[in-house]
């Protein structure tokens, strides 16, 4: 069944030692599959996998994909041994020279400008893709199951307006065989008659327009993207209905060909959102 372009994925896993890894997809409609990334420092390297992962479960849209990493980096004390050195060896001077006798314990001099300090480890974020892409396929799966669901919900109410644009059209088909008849009765000649059917006849349009229908009720209930080929079809009984309403000599199937129009421009608004 058809599936919508608007959905949500959002996954939240602890991946030791990387931290906490969430990855969040947002999917809007798009006449193509666009995907945007947002990665930490570190993942450039794996943005071609990231997206790769994507096209093989996403068709049609605008995704973005947002990735970030908490708790990832670990703290490590450091001492400057060589600023230290410098220190003790100016003390020693000092000592030496005013004739000292207290030593300095390893608390002072520990908290001397410099001597101490907190660095952070970089973690390999490239042994961090197995752990990536399981989360990242668990967003998807969020995602693709949102898809479908909108998807459900599209499929209702394109199958019920090209229903009502059969009704329509059974309605047209009735009544230009009786408008027909009854306009030929009131035609003096054959010549009248044949040019009157040659720019009225709208047998063929009928046909056609009935033929798009059938298509587009068949397609939407199978499964894939074809949102392309649905708004094809859109297009097609556009001008089917257009060639109707040019050619139409009765007041009633104007009207009709009119409600044909206004639904499939419905149809074809709707359409924007399928994959």
């Amino acid at each position: 069944m058809i599936k919508s372009m608007t959905g949500f994925g959002r996954r939240e896993e602890r991946a030791e030692p990387f931290g906490k890894i969430l990855v969040e997809l947002r999917s809007i409609n798009h006449k193509f599959l666009d995907i945007v990334l947002h990665l930490p420092e570190g993942f450039l390297s794996l943005e071609e996998k990231i997206k790769k992962e994507i096209e093989s479960r996403i068709k049609r849209g605008r995704i973005t994909c947002v990735i970030s990493v908490s708790g990832a980096r670990t703290n490590k004390v450091v001492i400057n041994k060589k600023l230290l050195g410098n220190y003790l060896a100016a003390l020693a001077d000092v000592k030496k020279k005013f004739r000292l006798k207290n030593n300095i314990g390893l608390e002072s001099l520990i908290q001397l400008p410099g001597v101490l300090g907190v660095e952070e480890s970089p973690v390999a974020y490239d042994k961090v893709w197995p752990y990536l892409r399981a989360i990242l396929a668990a967003s998807l799966d969020d995602l693709t199951a949102m898809r479908r669901k909108e998807g459900a919900a599209l499929y209702r109410h394109l199958k019920n307006r090209a229903l009502t644009v059969s009704g329509y059209l059974d309605s047209v088909r009735a009544r230009f065989k009786k408008a027909v008849k009854k306009r030929v009765a009131r035609l003096s000649s054959d010549e009248e008659r044949s040019s009157f059917l040659r720019d009225s006849d709208i047998t063929e349009e009928i046909e056609r327009l009935a033929f798009h229908i059938g298509s587009f009720k068949s397609k939407i209930a199978k499964n894939g993207s074809i949102g392309k080929e649905l708004d094809f079809i859109s297009q097609e009984m556009q001008r089917e209905a257009n060639t109707m309403g040019a050619k139409s000599c009765d007041k009633i199937i104007s009207q009709k060909v009119v409600q044909i129009k206004s639904q499939v421009e419905k149809i074809r608004e709707q359409l924007q959102n399928v994959e």
